[in-house]
C-alpha cells in the first residue's frame, strides 16, 4: 500500500473505517488479563481506542447475573464492543459463541473470529477460519478475522465478505514483533478492505512499525496488559500509532547505503582565511 499522493491533505482528516463505520484512533484494544476490570478501563482510557475487543467464553458482559460486568466498567453508549472467539479451536464452536454474543448485545454484528489450531502456539486454523467465516457472512454478521500472513489466505477472507483482514504479527502472546513484515506488505498492497495488524506486538516501536508498512490499525491485548505499567504503555501504544500512521503518509526518504550528497549546503561557504 502506497502513501496517499497528496499526504498533507488527508492527514488531518485521516481516519479508520471499518464495515462503513468512521473511528478516529487506529488502535484497538484487547480486554483481558489485567488485574481488575477499573485497570481495564483505566487502560483503555489512557490508549484512546474506541473499538474494544471482548473474549466471550472469558469476559462476562451478562451471561453471569451476578458477578461485575465489562459492560459497567466500558458502557457500549461510548465503546464499540468487539466480542472475539478467542479460545474456540473449531468453525462451529466460534459460530456459536458469536450467535451468543449477538443474543448478549441486543443484535450486535461486528466481531472477531479467530480460530485457534494449537493450544501451545496459538497460531490460526485456517481451514476452520474460512469456514466459519462463511456462516457468519452469510448470517449477516461483519467479520473483522484473525488470520496468519498468508497473503492468499488473506484474500480469500475478504473475497468472502470479511470486512477486515487481521495478519498476525507474530505468535499471540509472543511479544515478539513483527517477523515479516514482505508478507504483510503483500497482504496491504492486494487488500480493499483495513489490514489490521493482529497479535504479536511487544512495545510501541513494533506498533509504530506496523503502521509506517502501511497497516490500517493494530490490534493489542498482552503488550498493554503485561506491562509493568499498564496505564503507561497504553498511552505509548497510542503515541505510537499516531506516530506511525502520521510517518507512512508522509512517505519516508529512500534508503541508502551512503550519499554523496550531504545535507548541508555546500555552496555559498566562507572562504577559509590564508595563513
Amino acid at each position: 500500500m502506497n502513501a496517499p499522493a497528496n499526504p498533507a491533505a488527508t492527514t488531518r482528516d485521516d481516519a479508520l473505517v471499518i464495515a462503513g463505520k468512521t473511528y478516529r484512533s487506529r488502535l484497538l484494544i484487547g480486554t483481558g488479563k489485567y488485574k481488575d476490570f477499573d485497570e481495564t478501563r483505566r487502560a483503555v482510557e489512557a490508549s484512546g481506542a474506541e473499538i474494544v475487543t471482548v473474549a466471550i467464553r472469558r469476559t462476562n458482559i451478562g451471561q453471569n447475573a451476578n458477578e461485575p460486568s465489562l459492560l459497567d466498567a466500558l458502557p457500549p453508549s461510548r465503546y464499540a464492543y468487539l466480542p472475539n472467539t478467542a479460545g474456540c479451536y473449531s468453525a462451529d464452536e466460534a459460530v456459536r459463541t458469536l450467535r451468543l454474543a449477538r443474543e448478549l448485545l441486543d443484535g450486535h454484528d461486528l466481531v472477531k473470529l479467530e480460530v485457534l489450531g494449537d493450544p501451545k502456539t496459538l497460531f490460526p486454523n485456517v481451514v476452520e477460519t474460512l469456514a466459519a467465516a462463511e456462516t457468519l457472512v452469510r448470517e449477516g454478521f461483519k467479520v473483522m478475522v484473525y488470520t496468519s500472513d498468508d497473503p492468499i489466505v488473506a484474500k480469500r477472507l475478504e473475497e468472502i465478505g470479511c470486512v477486515a483482514v487481521m495478519p498476525l504479527a507474530s505468535l499471540i502472546g509472543s511479544g515478539m514483533g513483527i517477523l515479516n513484515p514482505w508478507n504483510l506488505a503483500l497482504i496491504i498492497e492486494n487488500a480493499k478492505v483495513p489490514v489490521i495488524v493482529d497479535a504479536g506486538v511487544g512495545t510501541a516501536s513494533d506498533a509504530a512499525i506496523a503502521m509506517e508498512l502501511g497497516c490500517d490499525a493494530v490490534l493489542m491485548n498482552t503488550a498493554v496488559a503485561l506491562a509493568n505499567d499498564p496505564i503507561r504503555m497504553a498511552g505509548a501504544m497510542k503515541k505510537a500509532v499516531e506516530a506511525g500512521r502520521e510517518a507512512f503518509l508522509a512517505g519516508r526518504m529512500p534508503k541508502k547505503l551512503y550519499s554523496g550528497s550531504p545535507s548541508s549546503p555546500t555552496t555559498g561557504l566562507m572562504a577559509p582565511k590564508s595563513a
